[in-house]
Parts: C-alpha cells; structure tokens; sequence
C-alpha cells in the first residue's frame, strides 16, 4: 500500500511544526521546580492537562476532548517570544496580541485545518466564555500557583502576590474554589517561611550572640 503525496506533504508538514514547537520544552517560566532548576512552559502544560484528566469527573458537563485541547494550546505562541511572568503583565497590556502573533507564526507550516483548529481553540481559551475556557483557565492558574507552593523558590520569591494572582478565574465553581483555599493554605505558609527566613538576626548586648 503506497502513500498518497497530498499525505506525505501534510505530514511532512506536520512534523515541521512539531519540530518548531519543540521550543517549549526550552522556554523557561518564572517558576521553579521541587529540585530548584526553572520550569519550562511544556512542563507547566503537561501537569495543567494532568490536572483536567484527575479532576474531569467534578465536571461531567465539561467537554473533556476540547478542554485538553484548550490546555494543550494556551500557551504555544510562547515558544517564539517566551514567557512573561504573572508579576509583569499588567506592565504588559498587549501580551496576548503578541502571543496570538507567535501562534500564528508557530502554525504556518500546518495544513489549513489543523491551523484553524488550533487558533479556534487559542481563541476560545482567551476570550474564556465557555465552560471549557472557564476551566482551563481556572486550572491555568491552579497548576501556577501549585508549582509556586512547592518550588525551590528564590529568596526574594513574592509568595503573597500569588495569594491575589488569578482570583477572578478561580470563583463560581466549588472543586475550583476548594481547590485555591488548599493552595492558598499553602502559599500563605510558604510566605510565613520566606518571612522568617529574611527577619534579621538579634544580637544580644550581654552575650553578643544570637
């Protein structure tokens, strides 16, 4: 059985753009892992979809295949211009205009419907009227602020900022808001720690010790 050349070129093309999103896995985010390297934004995405797929039996009224698709793509254009950490996007108001640029240049080797179903899901994600967009970036955040809990942070990590991030898409929904008062246990711990850790040491006057 021989392979028609209309499939080899879309494949073949098809491969390009796995090859260019391949970048992903190099895109480092603000964030850092429990062994303390930076995290990349395809290590983010993995435990996001990982997130949908423990969870999607408290959303049976979700359609599960697009909400991984939502996943999947939310952050693809990262892959050209990289990744702008949460504490700098109000610095940043044309951040998804950009992004939305790079995601069409990531997906100009795809065939035309494949391109057009990505940019629709890209779309949906943004805009965040459906329940599936909802969800997606509710767990968008959930996962940030998760792997924020139990990284090996930077001394002057912002835990606190994390105890505001994202509130607006993490309300209306009791496994979602269950889920950030549990994180935000943990954050506000996290900030209690990183707060003693920075007080400054008293010396005593009669022994000159600590």
């Amino acid at each position: 059985m021989t392979t028609h050349p209309d499939d080899i070129d879309e494949l073949s093309r098809t491969l390009t753009f796995l090859r260019h999103a391949e970048r992903l896995k190099d895109t480092l985010r603000s964030g850092h892992t429990s062994e303390g390297r930076p995290e990349s934004v395809a290590e983010h995405s993995w435990r996001l979809c990982l997130m949908a797929l423990v969870l999607r039996d408290r959303f049976p009224a979700v359609d599960f295949a697009r909400l991984i698709g939502l996943c999947i793509v939310h952050d693809l254009g990262e892959a050209i211009s990289g990744d702008i950490p949460a504490t700098e996007q109000d610095e940043n108001v044309d951040k998804s205009i950009q992004e939305r640029d790079d995601l069409l240049e990531l997906l100009a080797s795809l065939p035309t419907r494949q391109r057009a179903e990505i940019v629709d899901l890209w779309d949906e994600y943004e805009a965040a009227t459906t329940p599936e967009a909802r969800l997606a970036k509710a767990l968008d955040k959930l996962e940030t602020l998760l792997q924020h809990t139990q990284g090996d942070n930077p001394p002057d990590f912002d835990y606190r900022f994390n105890l505001r991030y994202g509130k607006q898409y993490t309300v209306g929904d009791p496994t979602v808001e269950t889920l950030r008062r549990l994180i935000d246990a943990d954050t506000a711990t996290r900030a209690e720690e990183a707060d003693r850790s920075h007080a400054p040491t008293l010396i005593t006057k009669e022994t000159g010790k600590a």
